[in-house]
């Protein structure tokens, strides 16, 4: 039994204590109390027989009714304590099942964010592990080479530094996400969302320029409250995942528009896709899948659309994906927007 099921086992029994104890002290109670009305309506009856008992004739028939009266009580009293044990019986039952499923109701939400919590640090120790692996490795082949050449040495070198970037990298993208995730206080302000995209185009121009990869901006000046360095982050993480998983020679669009009240921004690209069964888990930390556009391209941190994803919640929207195997993928983002004016097109 694993800690959480120790713990299901301790919380229904503690549960189920509570509501016993609580089931008897109210058993006693209504014992008592109907014990003592069933007395006191009994011994109005005596009291009218004791009226009689001047009368000799009468004293075998009051002592009889007496008895009766006595037999009554001891009766009635023992069929209370009867009841009262088979209602705590059925109650003892029903609070053990019923304090099972609340037990399991107040730790489901800590076992899965202990799960989550494990999958994390499991996932983040193994990109982490990986480019010292091949740090190391090579280090060690090279300098077994009695023979090792400058140009040998360099190139090491430069392949080291690419693993410490891609660490790096990595490290950067674990304290974003873990600041977002505490909470960052942003600046939150009048921002219009056609000069943050714009930004952001610019920041990733040379990657799709390499890629000859052509973005089209159909995007108006719509202004949100939010946090402009933020913002500008959240498109450039959308581009970049875009233009990594996208062929060569291809197009990605960008388009803005309203939708219930919210700021409805689209990234589209023509890639590889992703498979139905790994939308709801595309934007969690470091996730891989056999057939993810992640997995058929090793590029990226894999905390990229995670970043994202809080960053939308912080500013009150959110964010989904749709997408197709072969088809692209198209990245909606909703934010809360304050109006609606467009530049000139």
């Amino acid at each position: 039994m694993n800690r959480f099921g120790s713990a299901t086992v301790r919380l229904t029994f503690f549960y189920a204590v509570i509501v016993m104890l609580v089931s008897i002290t109210f058993s006693f109670i209504l014992y008592a109390a109907t014990a003592q009305e069933l007395t006191n309506h009994l011994n109005e009856d005596k009291a009218a027989l004791d009226s009689l008992t001047g009368l000799e004739a009468n004293k075998p028939i009051i002592d009889s009714l007496d008895n009766v009266r006595e037999k009554r009580i001891a009766n009635s009293e023992r069929t209370i304590r009867i009841y009262l044990i088979y209602i705590n019986g059925v109650v003892f039952i029903l609070a053990t099942v019923a304090s099972y499923f609340l037990a399991r109701k107040t730790l489901d939400p800590i076992e899965e964010m202990f799960e989550v919590q494990k999958r994390f640090t499991t996932d983040a120790s193994h990109e982490l592990r990986t480019p010292l692996t091949a740090m190391k490795t090579e280090i060690e082949v090279n300098i077994r080479d009695e023979n090792l050449t400058v140009d040998e040495a360099r190139s090491l070198l430069k392949s080291n530094l690419e693993e410490i970037e891609k660490l790096s990298t990595l490290s950067n993208g674990l304290l974003t996400l873990a600041k977002y995730q505490e909470g960052v206080d942003l600046d939150l302000k009048t921002v219009y969302l056609k000069d943050k995209i714009i930004k952001a185009y610019e920041r990733v121009a040379v990657l799709a320029k390499k890629k000859n990869i052509e973005i089209k901006l159909k995007i108006g000046n719509i202004a949100v409250h939010g946090d402009e360095d933020s913002l500008v982050k959240l498109f450039i993480i959308l581009l970049d995942n875009a233009i990594k998983y996208s062929a060569e020679g291809s197009k990605i669009q960008v388009k803005t528009d309203i939708q219930d009240r919210y700021a409805e921004v689209r990234v589209i690209d023509r890639g590889l896709g992703i498979e139905e069964a790994d939308l709801p888990y595309i934007f969690n930390p470091f996730f891989r899948s056999e057939h993810s556009r992640s997995k058929k391209n090793s590029v990226g941190d894999g905390i990229g659309l995670s970043i994202a994803k809080k960053i939308t919640e912080v500013h009150g929207g959110s964010i989904r994906v749709e997408s197709r195997i072969g088809k692209g993928a198209t990245f909606i983002v909703k934010l809360p927007f304050i109006n609606r004016r467009r530049y000139p097109r």
